[in-house]
């Protein structure tokens, strides 16, 4: 916990519901990016919906958690899935402030302390 959530901005956006309403509009919002191009299977896994067979340019790098949709070509490893269930909970404690916060930590995920949080290795970094 930092000082910043204990203030009263804190309070208000993080973990609360807030942040639930921007996780759940950004779930919204993969699972219908997902449904759009996916030409593969879509199945739950590691409490995220995942859509297999996306076109490479509709992802980012591995692959990209949208709220709680992983969407991916190919790469639904367990340790890659554990790694994206990491980025679903810190989509839901931050809400939409989360493609803020990940944009100012950085493209390089070495150095992003997202990335770092969800694990380095597990992700595919290391």
């Amino acid at each position: 916990m930092t000082a910043f959530d204990r203030t009263p901005l804190g309070i208000l956006l993080l973990d609360s519901p807030v942040s639930r309403a921007g996780y759940l509009y950004a779930t919204a919002v993969g699972l219908a990016w997902g449904f759009l191009w996916s030409t593969g299977r879509v199945e739950r896994r590691a409490g995220l919906t995942v859509f297999r067979g996306m076109p490479r340019r509709t992802f980012g790098r591995g692959g990209s958690c949208v709220g709680g949709v992983y969407l991916t070509d190919h790469n639904v490893t367990d340790d890659v899935l554990e790694h994206e269930a990491v980025h679903k909970r810190q989509w839901q404690r931050y809400g939409m402030l989360f493609p803020l916060l990940y944009f100012v930590a950085g493209r390089d995920p070495l150095h992003n302390r997202f990335e770092i949080e969800a694990g380095l290795e597990k992700g595919g970094y290391r």
